[in-house]
């Protein structure tokens, strides 16, 4: 029987974390300190663990990092004007605003708040056009996260066909975006796709963000695929809570030729992707900064 080869996540955000370190190193010997400011509001408890994993990832690699925690009854314009003093605050290269907020918040006025160039998580609709457009942006985390995973296991990805199971914003648009990018053939499968096993079945890369625990098993799957499992679900199962992906991974490791575990997969390089991100702000800010006065003076000799 095959034995899909495991891709560890942990492994490749190691190397990762270890880049941004040593880069991060670098800027700091030029007297520049790349900032995170990460926004929490409310006592969301997955929320609290994600931000304290991002606070010490950032510690880790050398990124200064500012936490703002508001309570769970603030009003949109008392976070939105946090948002806008760190906008404002030139110490500060990027700025995250964890999701999910309070019901009573527009998670998409407060996004489309924050200054495109400090969007480290690439949600601002500058950004998200960019991307589609193929130019240079901030990117997703999550995606670019896969997109690193694929690289090292795959190498070249021209002309593979994927199928990007799941039509979110956050994962599967970019995703797919991403791909197409690389020079795949992308298909997205979504609740209203017909036959989307039979589409899937075609894949030479899978890519699941459903959010639905072990829906995908061996028979989504092409003999040899690589699978890539964005999915992190919590189930109970024999009396006990764990976490499992959207992917059945006992049955799919059984033909595809590589898979990502849950946990330990996709997880570990979102957060590596956003130390990434933070030093591209951090440089691309410095180079902005730097070009602004000959721009200035440009204008001034054309104008004046």
């Amino acid at each position: 029987m095959n034995t899909a080869q495991l891709i560890d996540g942990k492994a490749v955000a190691a190397q990762v974390v270890a880049e941004v370190r040593d880069e991060v190193s670098a800027l700091r010997a030029q007297g520049i300190e790349p900032a995170l400011a990460v926004v929490l509001v409310g006592d969301d408890p997955a929320s609290h663990v994600y931000v304290r994993n991002k606070v010490l990832r950032a510690e880790e690699v050398g990124i200064r990092s500012l936490e703002h925690r508001l309570p769970a009854d603030c009003s949109a314009e008392q976070l939105l004007a946090v948002v806008e003093a760190l906008n404002t605050d030139a110490t500060v290269n990027g700025i995250l605003v964890q999701l999910p907020l309070p019901a009573h918040i527009d998670e998409n006025r407060v996004l489309q708040a924050i200054d495109p160039a400090k969007d480290v998580d690439g949600f601002h609709s500058e950004n998200v056009g960019g991307l589609s457009q193929g130019r240079p942006v901030l990117t997703p985390c999550t995606p670019a996260g896969c997109m690193r995973l694929l690289k090292q296991t795959c190498g070249d990805l021209r002309g593979k066909h994927a199928v990007v199971i799941g039509r979110s914003n956050i994962v599967g648009k970019p995703m797919a975006a991403l791909l197409l990018q690389a020079d795949c053939t992308v298909t997205v499968v979504h609740s209203r796709s017909l036959n989307p096993q039979a589409l899937c079945r075609q894949a030479d890369i899978v890519i699941a963000a459903v959010g639905r625990p072990r829906m995908i098993d061996a028979s989504w799957i092409k003999p040899g695929a690589v699978v890539i499992d964005v999915g992190i679900n919590r189930i109970e199962e024999d009396g006990k809570s764990r976490l499992v992906g959207d992917v059945d991974f006992a049955s799919v490791a059984a033909v595809a030729s590589a898979i990502t575990p849950v946990p330990g997969g996709v997880g570990p390089m979102t957060i590596a992707l956003l130390m990434q991100n933070t030093l591209t702000a951090a440089r691309q800010q410095r180079l902005n900064s730097a070009a602004a006065p000959a721009i200035a003076e440009a204008t001034c000799l054309s104008t004046c």
